[in-house]
């Protein structure tokens, strides 16, 4: 019985002394917070933040120029935010952050890479904008240093569009020279070939086949008269029963004087005859003279047709052409003449007509050969043509690249100056206060509720012993 009346009491001894313990535990821990928080305060140097942004604006142009005769050269430049899944923000984030330009940043500030720092860079989403943040041991610094980092990026950026620019430009040469060699292969096959056909050009086969086409109309009129004229003659001879021979023959005795006083007296001896014969006998001297006047006649007139046509016509010709040459009227005559000059009309067609075929078919054999020729000097200034193409697309896709400097790096701008930070970034008493104040909180707090779950288990453990 008295054992059991003294533990309580000894329970309750001990759960004051830890009570005790408890609050000089929660003390210590807190002055140590508190300790820690405002050493940390008096011996952290201070660090300021300097913030700038810089804008990559887009860049969209597009160059064409037309060539003569030639084509189009064209240069686009696309923006590189048109491209999905491409952001040049990026490649400027790195080119900041990486090694040559802090290094080239410090070295103009005389200081370290490592104690220069490597900037903090936010990229804002649907903006061409690059947040800077650069930490500075005094405000002064810190700006410094984000002036002393936007140029040794902008030298870096230059230096890699100039590095770009040679890499291109050297290419571009490469290819122009080629194009070059082609172009002269192509300007001496074509001069070598002209020289050796003679054909300097296609306008000459164009005139060749103008002069045919013009030959070839003549040639069609003549045929037209020509066939004219025969028609006419045809019509004329059925009218005269006589042949164009005859009917010259009969002009030319027609016209001679001689001829026709020959025939005038004999016709009058002719009839003298017939005369003669019905008033005496055959045999009658009279007659006899008269038929011996005929017959010289008659003989002079052979004589004399052959002198006047050239040649020596039979009797019945002879006698068909006194007698027609007798008979002609003034009318017939005029037949007779238009006979004439529509034969020398007829004989002239023919005679060009045939000339002119000649002549086309000359024409014709030199068009073929040069058709030949034309159809190889034709793909000969192609490919020239082709090859100046070329030449002029690139000497000027050349020269429309020199100004393309910002395709692959777009221009920058500065869009916001480096600030000169008024407070420090760290420490931050507002934020070091909060913190020491939420740490006495919770440890307070935690050291309570142990003291509170200790008491529970001692009360617990006394009922026990007094139950017992």
């Amino acid at each position: 019985m008295s054992s059991s009346i003294y533990r309580p009491a000894k329970g309750a001894k001990l759960s004051f002394h830890q009570a005790s313990s408890y609050l000089v535990s929660g003390l210590m821990v807190n002055l140590l917070i508190w300790a820690s928080s405002l050493t940390y305060l008096n011996l952290k140097v201070p660090t300021f933040i300097s913030a700038w942004a810089i804008n990559v604006p887009t860049n969209n142009s597009a160059t064409k120029v037309s060539l003569p005769e030639i084509g189009q050269a064209s240069v686009d430049s696309a923006s590189p935010y048109s491209i999905s899944g491409q952001d040049p923000r990026q490649n400027y984030k790195f080119i900041a952050q990486s090694e040559p330009v802090i290094r080239a940043a410090a070295s103009l500030l005389n200081m370290t890479p490592e104690k220069f720092g490597t900037p903090v860079i936010n990229t804002s989403y649907a903006t061409t904008t690059i947040e800077f943040y650069l930490k500075g041991e005094s405000p002064e610094a810190a700006r410094k240093k984000s002036h002393a980092l936007f140029q040794a990026m902008q030298a870096r950026v230059d230096e890699l569009r100039e590095q770009e620019f040679v890499q291109k430009d050297g290419k571009f040469h490469s290819v122009l020279f080629r194009a070059r060699k082609k172009l002269e292969v192509a300007q001496k096959r074509l001069s070598d070939y002209k020289l050796q056909s003679g054909l300097n050009s296609q306008e000459r086969i164009k005139s060749l086949t103008g002069t045919i086409e013009a030959l070839r109309k003549q040639k069609a009129e003549l045929v037209a008269g020509w066939q004219q004229a025969d028609a006419r003659l045809i019509d004329l001879k059925e009218s005269l029963d006589l042949s164009e021979i005859e009917v010259s023959d009969i002009l030319k005795l027609k016209s001679d004087r001689i001829f026709q006083d020959l025939l005038a007296r004999y016709h009058v001896s002719y009839l003298n005859l017939i005369e003669l014969n019905s008033k005496f006998l055959p045999n009658h001297p009279t007659i006899s003279n008269e038929q011996d006047e005929y017959n010289e006649l008659n003989k002079a007139i052979f004589n004399r047709t052959k002198v006047l046509l050239g040649r020596t016509l039979s009797k019945d010709t002879i006698q068909k052409a006194i007698l027609s040459s007798h008979s002609v009227s003034t009318s017939k005559e005029n037949l007779f003449q238009e006979v004439i000059e529509i034969g020398t009309q007829r004989q002239g067609l023919q005679a060009q007509a045939e000339e002119m075929q000649q002549q086309l078919s000359q024409l014709e054999a030199q068009l073929r050969d040069l058709s030949q020729k034309g159809v190889t000097l034709d793909a000969l200034e192609r490919d020239l043509q082709v090859a100046e193409a070329v030449f002029s697309s690139i000497l000027i896709n050349l020269d429309l690249v020199k100004t393309n400097v910002f395709g692959s790096y777009p221009l920058i701008q500065l869009l916001v100056e480096p600030s000169l930070p008024q407070t420090p970034s760290s420490p931050n008493k507002s934020y070091l206060f909060f913190g020491s104040t939420l740490g006495s909180l919770f440890t307070s707090a935690g050291i309570f509720t142990f003291w509170l779950r200790q008491e529970r288990l001692f009360k617990k453990v006394r009922t026990k012993q007094l139950g017992n």
